[in-house]
C-alpha cells in the first residue's frame, strides 16, 4: 500500500514540479527542461525529481545549480497541491538516459554501417 501511496504522490510532484519550472525566473535555468521522473522513498520525506535538460554540459550544470536553489520554492508549491501532514524534500537529478540512449543508438548505427560494408577481398 504504502508503494503505491508514493506512485500516487510522486505523479503529483512531477505535474506541480513541471508547471513551477516552467515559470522559475532563476537566470541559470537556461534551456529546455523536462521532468522524467519522480521517486518518492516509502515514508513520502524525500522526492527524487529526476529532469532531462537540453544543452552542453555547462548550461545542465548551471540549470542543474538554480534548480536546486529553487527547491524550496517547488516544495512549497507541492506542499500547496498535495494535502499531506509532512511535504517531501524536493532533490533534483540530472536524467541522463536520453542522452545514454542517443548514444547507443548512434553506436548501434555505426556497427550496422560496418557490418554492411563489402570486405576488401571480395
Amino acid at each position: 500500500m504504502g508503494s503505491q501511496r508514493a506512485g500516487r504522490v510522486g505523479e503529483v510532484i512531477k505535474e506541480v514540479a513541471s508547471e513551477t519550472i516552467r515559470r522559475l525566473k532563476d537566470p541559470r535555468i537556461t534551456g529546455l527542461i523536462s521532468v522524467t521522473d519522480v521517486e518518492v522513498s516509502g515514508d513520502l520525506g524525500h522526492a527524487k525529481v529526476f529532469v532531462s535538460i537540453y544543452g552542453d554540459e555547462d548550461q545542465q550544470r548551471e540549470t542543474l545549480e538554480g534548480l536546486q536553489a529553487a527547491a524550496g520554492f517547488v516544495r512549497t508549491q507541492v506542499g500547496r497541491e498535495v494535502k499531506l501532514r509532512i511535504t517531501p524534500e524536493i532533490h533534483f537529478l540530472l536524467d541522463k538516459s536520453l542522452e545514454q540512449g542517443a548514444s547507443i543508438n548512434a553506436l548501434l548505427s555505426r556497427i550496422k554501417r560496418e557490418q554492411e560494408k563489402p570486405e576488401h577481398g571480395e
